[in-house]
């Protein structure tokens, strides 16, 4: 018999709380288990692009999710240009994930809140395990530091990708460079019966070069983060966390040619303070409250060189700001059948010095420019963010769920790419840019049938969303020191509705979702002043998930997707100019993408277990039926000179095998005394 599903009896609304263990069966690319491309099965969630680890979330851009892992926050969450995520499956512990109805606790994302937590190691006994896949392979080990007192986690993870370019009969190809590799650590400690300190980290790089005779290209991109958290037991109703947090994502490109090499640098450093308190005042109250304070650094590009040709070194002025935010929660029970989680948050950004600051017209053009020097604050922004939810089992195994939400983000990601790149630029909310802010307003109804082996929601929402972000025709978002010039900035709402059915029943466990959903932008300046859609914006998102136990050692699975292709901008229509085909486009984002779908099977094997020593194979098939979905569709001309238009896609099938392993390493046999 399933055990009771929280999902339904919880006030909590719009989350979702993976399970690492199902996740590990369904089959990815390449046969690396990745816990980002499982999010975007669930309703509500749709991927940001073929071999991209990129989400959207109820009609959100990608930089409108926040994505913690032990509680850092993580910036740029894909390796090789989005083909996998950040995240090693070996180092997570769970998954939550929180579509915009998050509790007061989170803040500064519009969309979600994705809190990842690693696993602390084992305390009693030391194991070593991994996999060895055809592209990629991966090795951890745990252990006690102090038996039953104190533990440790490391894993390593490296793609070989590389050695497999090398093979190449082409030189360019085999000069070229493409791999990743990735550390998480965790460590812990018991002081005594009421103290305990977490460490914990991950580093992570990128490289990816492309070299011939005369020229070389690369870039170089990562992400490190370091939480130190110490937890602290007043009574038995009184617990503490406090955080110590640094999070730092940076990339350099690297240009090489016969007369002049020079590298672009840029990065993205956190510095975090975060205090949380629970009281368990009595079963039908518990109060949250906390704080966090974050300094945010932002160096948006600059250009170094070694070489004696005439380049000026050229660097774009960093940016400062301070964010903080304080919040109150309080999860009531009033009756049995009534759940209420009400809260309030404060958020305010100040832009810090030093700092220079410009006032544009109309049409962009800068008018007037101010400065703020070093330890002064410039415009402050201050922000109420009230959240709640309420949830009404009428009836055993069926509830109704009402909640609203208001979110904040003073951090904001700009791309003039539909696909994200990790040199996109990030910056801060200024004297111009103000923070973008969401309502939204969710009702749902939850019941789990047949013994709790089924269990169905449906959700709808209505997401009003203000000082959002787009660009005037022609902008240049690269290495433009009044870039806020180019930035327009209006209105959004997405709505829609949301199905999912899980079952997990005698040998077959999945899920079923569907999405109906709009996501639109309404900024004076573009299509005439008139709401249009917005990149991330598809009407139907189809996830269907089957995992079959076929013995106890053997299992089958299925991955089925299907969504409408994103809103894009393409020209209706052409021009000459000196015998040159030139696209003229229009509206924006008025047409699509072709449709996307895409079948996966495949196969976990748990081969016989030996002394301490357990080990299994999966094999699996990406995109079965060969669909070629288009990743790119550019327009230009063949060499005729006639009007051409070019679909490109990644991935024909794709079939890959790993091998995973456990080995326990057994304890000492202790020797009899005399």
């Amino acid at each position: 018999v399933a055990r009771k599903n929280e999902t339904v009896t919880r006030a909590q609304m719009g989350a979702v709380k993976m399970d690492v263990k199902e996740m590990e069966k369904i089959p990815v690319i390449f046969g690396e288990k990745d816990l980002l491309k499982t999010l975007q099965l669930l309703p509500g969630v749709k991927s940001a692009g073929e071999g991209n680890s990129g989400f959207y979330v109820r009609g959100g851009g990608t930089d409108q999710n926040l994505i913690l892992l032990d509680e850092a926050p993580v910036y740029n969450a894909s390796h090789l240009l989005g083909f996998f995520s950040t995240f090693n499956s070996d180092a997570i512990k769970d998954v939550t994930l929180y579509k915009g109805n998050s509790p007061a606790e989170y803040g500064g994302r519009l969309s979600s809140t994705v809190d990842i937590k690693m696993k602390e190691g084992n305390d009693k006994k030391y194991v070593i395990g991994g996999g060895l896949g055809l592209i990629s392979s991966r090795l951890y080990v745990e252990g006690p530091i102090v038996k039953n007192k104190g533990s440790f986690l490391i894993t390593g993870r490296r793609t070989y990708a590389d050695l497999f370019i090398k093979a190449s009969k082409d030189p360019n190809a085999r000069n070229s460079t493409l791999f990743f590799y990735d550390i998480n650590a965790k460590a812990n400690y018991r002081i005594d019966e009421r103290n305990r300190i977490f460490i914990s980290g991950y580093f992570g790089r990128d490289k990816f070069g492309i070299k011939n005779d005369v020229s070389a290209f690369g870039l170089t991109y990562g992400n490190i983060t370091g939480t130190v958290r110490w937890n602290h037991i007043f009574s038995d109703k009184l617990f503490s966390n406090t955080s110590v947090i640094v999070n730092d994502f940076d990339y350099t490109i690297d240009i090489n040619t016969s007369n002049f090499n020079f590298q672009v640098k840029s990065q993205l450093i956190d510095y975090n303070i975060k205090q949380d308190l629970q009281y368990y005042l009595n079963s039908k109250h518990t109060l949250k409250m906390g704080f966090i304070t974050t300094m945010h650094t932002i160096r948006p590009g600059s250009v170094e060189s070694q070489d004696t040709f005439d380049l000026d070194q050229y660097s774009l002025k960093r940016k400062y700001g301070w964010e903080n935010g304080i919040y109150i929660q309080h999860e009531w029970k009033p009756i049995k059948q009534i759940e209420i989680n009400y809260g309030l948050r404060l958020s305010t950004f100040s832009v810090a010095g030093p700092h220079d600051y410009y006032t544009f017209d109309s049409e962009g053009n800068t008018v007037d420019t101010g400065y703020i020097p070093v330890g002064k604050f410039g415009k402050t922004y201050v922000n109420l963010e009230p959240r709640f939810t309420l949830s009404y089992n009428f009836v055993p195994d069926h509830s109704f769920k009402v909640a609203y939400a208001r979110n904040t983000q003073s951090i904001h990601q700009l791309s003039n790419s539909s696909i994200g790149f990790p040199t996109d630029i990030w910056v801060l909310s200024s004297n111009n840019i103000k923070p973008q802010i969401a309502d939204q307003v969710s009702l749902g109804y939850y019941t789990t049938f047949w013994k709790n082996h089924f269990e169905l929601s449906v959700e709808g929402y209505y997401k009003h969303m203000y000082n959002q972000i787009d660009y005037r025709n022609g902008a240049e978002l690269v290495a433009n020191e009044e870039i806020e010039g180019d930035l327009l900035y209006g209105t959004g709402r997405a709505y829609g509705g949301e199905f999912y059915l899980k079952m997990n029943v005698w040998k077959m466990s999945g899920w079923i979702s569907y999405t109906l959903s709009r996501s639109e932008r309404k900024i004076p300046g573009v299509n005439n002043n008139t709401y249009y859609a917005a990149k991330q914006d598809r009407t139907h998102d189809v996830s269907a998930v089957l995992i079959y136990q076929i013995i106890p050692r053997l299992s089958v699975s299925a991955t089925f997707v299907y969504s409408t292709g994103n809103a894009v901008t393409f020209p209706p229509s052409k021009y000459y100019i000196n015998n040159t085909i030139v696209p003229m486009y229009t509206e924006r984002n008025a047409y699509r993408m072709p449709a996307y779908h895409r079948l996966d099977l495949g196969l976990n094997y748990d081969l016989k277990t030996r002394k301490n020593y357990e080990h299994s194979i999966t094999f699996s098939v990406y995109n079965v039926y060969y669909r070629k979905n288009a990743y790119i569709i550019s327009f230009g001309s063949n060499d005729e000179g006639q009007p051409a238009i070019t679909k490109t896609y990644l991935f024909p099938v794709v079939p890959s095998l790993t091998y995973n392993f456990k080995f326990t390493v057994p304890e000492a046999k202790k020797k009899p005394k005399k």
